[in-house]
């Protein structure tokens, strides 16, 4: 199967730029996105465009997702904000927007208040033509809950963080678990479970021990079609932010080019 490749375009700071997506396009990435960023978002779209990438998501903003769960007004900085990126998506055709549900180990317990807030940003997606996927961290009943309440609702999907996956719930298989809800995938590695430390490094593939043969055997099993997408950064390792633009963007290339030929 040939697979198509994507990649964060935001992989190093300010890097998106005319020069910078012309270079990751010519090395083979078909496929990108990047969060939410303020301001005019048209250019964004434009650049892709103009080298022949696909705008494939945008990842909405997560810092204070907790308070969508709790009482009181503190949710609508980022209700407001997830808002943005629906419009952002909307105006400019890109399809998909990334939501988190919640952040920590520790997060608040799901409400039936916090639902009728994402039920609230869903309806809105739905009404501007975007799809709202909803990614795996390291709480496993919210997601399952949410995946349950939209089950039938066309316009929530499921994103795939393969290194969440690895290094927050292992031994979770969420690829068989919402195989007909997957829509879109990220790709980074780290060194596995680590207890209640953080271990999300969003290294570059094969930095880490995740088992990638095992990962495309299972999107192979369930016929996943879509786009392998790196989500890393160059300040995530010394040796990365050593590396020249150029240098990091090959690199990327080439990892994910090894993963998608398995």
């Amino acid at each position: 199967m040939k697979r198509k490749i994507g990649i964060n375009a935001d992989c190093i700071k300010n890097g998106f730029t005319y020069g910078n997506i012309k270079k990751l396009r010519d090395l083979g990435f078909e496929g990108m996105f990047i969060a939410e960023l303020k301001g005019s978002f048209g250019k964004y779209k434009d650049i892709a465009e103009s080298v022949g990438m696909d705008f494939e998501f945008i990842h909405a903003p997560f810092d204070g997702i907790n308070s969508m769960w709790l009482e009181g007004d503190e949710y609508l900085r980022i209700f407001n904000r997830i808002k943005l990126a629906i419009d952002h998506a909307s105006a400019n055709g890109v399809p998909v927007v990334i939501v988190h549900l919640s952040s920590g180990w520790n997060p608040p317990e799901p409400t039936e208040l916090g639902f009728s807030r994402f039920d609230k940003l869903i309806e809105y997606a739905a009404s501007k033509r975007v799809t709202v996927a909803i990614e795996n961290l390291r709480n496993k009943e919210n997601l399952l809950m949410a995946m349950e309440r939209y089950k039938d609702n066309e316009s929530v999907r499921y994103c795939y963080d393969a290194g969440h996956e690895y290094c927050y719930t292992p031994g979770v298989d969420w690829i068989s678990i919402f195989a007909d809800k997957l829509i879109c995938t990220h790709i980074h590695d780290n060194t596995g479970f680590a207890g209640e430390k953080d271990n999300d490094t969003h290294y570059l593939p094969f930095d880490g021990t995740l088992d990638y043969a095992d990962m495309i055997r299972r999107l192979d099993k369930i016929g996943y079609q879509g786009t392998l997408t790196l989500e890393v950064f160059n300040s995530t390792k010394p040796e990365y932010s050593e590396m020249t633009e150029e240098e990091f963007f090959a690199e990327c290339a080439a990892r994910i080019k090894r993963i998608a030929e398995m």
